[in-house]
């Protein structure tokens, strides 16, 4: 990452739609080279931020810059150095992945198109499959395939819209590694996600909730601003504990990990006292690190019950 100006920075940004509120007054900073996360439920408002950013959402209020250009009045001049990928697969189906990338090269305007196809599906994998279907391949390639467009014209910024949402975890690795050799190489992504762990694979990120910004920064930042504690709970048949420690005096949050329990809240005191009533014989409680989904559930949770 580089100390040079920010690649995104926006201050009280807000878009509505009639009386929905989806981004509200939001104000963020991404540098260069950074690979930021955006995280949030269904319907917080990343995709309309997003939306916004690559010049296709004209904001209400607020200001801001992407790539040096302002939102408001210089989307046009955004939109060639970006690479947008859409949640929703949106190349041609009934087209092969050579004509495909052959396609929108042409649109970008690109010189030396067959040149340059052949040489993305290269460095993307892609050239095994260069005659097939897009509509044949898997929901993986699929989105590399996608990617692979969004990289032909040599963006600065990529804007991933939830890019590994139903492919396998391999698929999901091997997109990450991508995309950590294209920030290396000077490349800045902006990635929306709903994975943990791909959140922690993020240098930076924020948690969106019905429009509004809960949280941001590293996460252990994020981890240590949240002020909660967690006990990780053993044993067998321990999801059977869950009604009765959610009504102690102290637990905020009970979650199941597998064949444990995650218990969180924000006085460690009241958490240690409300898991002494435990039976010992059956059940082994500890302190545990606090993880990212602890913190979001908590927010979410806060921003419920307000």
């Amino acid at each position: 990452m580089n100390n040079e100006a920010p690649i995104i920075e926006v201050r009280d940004l807000t878009k509505s739609f009639g009386h929905n509120v989806a981004v509200n007054r939001l104000s963020l900073t991404v540098r260069g080279g950074e690979i930021y996360g955006f995280l949030g439920p269904n319907g917080s408002g990343k995709t309309t931020f997003i939306r916004m950013l690559c010049g296709l959402l004209r904001p209400d209020s607020g200001s801001g810059t992407c790539l040096g250009f302002d939102l408001f009045s210089e989307g046009n001049r955004i939109k060639p150095q970006i690479g947008y990928l859409a949640q929703r697969f949106s190349l041609y189906e009934d087209l092969s992945v050579r004509e495909n990338l052959r396609f929108m090269a042409r649109i970008y305007g690109l010189p030396k198109v067959p040149v340059l196809v052949d040489r993305t599906m290269e460095e993307l994998g892609l050239a095994r499959f260069a005659g097939q279907l897009a509509g044949t391949l898997s929901g993986g390639w699929k989105q590399r395939l996608a990617l692979a467009a969004c990289l032909l014209h040599r963006p600065r910024l990529l804007l991933l819209d939830e890019p590994t949402a139903g492919v396998d975890p391999k698929a999901r690795r091997d997109f990450w590694d991508q995309i950590y050799q294209l920030t290396a190489s000077g490349v800045t992504a902006l990635i929306s996600t709903h994975y943990m762990d791909e959140a922690e694979r993020c240098h930076r990120l924020a948690y969106l909730a019905y429009g509004n910004l809960l949280t941001s920064g590293t996460a252990a930042e994020v981890v240590k601003a949240s002020g909660l504690y967690t006990w990780t709970i053993t044993g067998e048949d321990a999801h059977l504990l869950i009604a009765g420690l959610k009504q102690k005096p102290g637990i905020e949050q009970v979650a199941p990990f597998g064949n444990t329990l995650h218990v969180s809240g924000h006085d460690p005191e009241a958490l240690r006292t409300a898991l002494d009533d435990l039976d010992r014989d059956h059940y082994h409680w500890q302190q545990s690190e606090v993880g990212l989904e602890d913190v979001f559930i908590s927010l979410m949770k806060s921003v419920v019950d307000n």
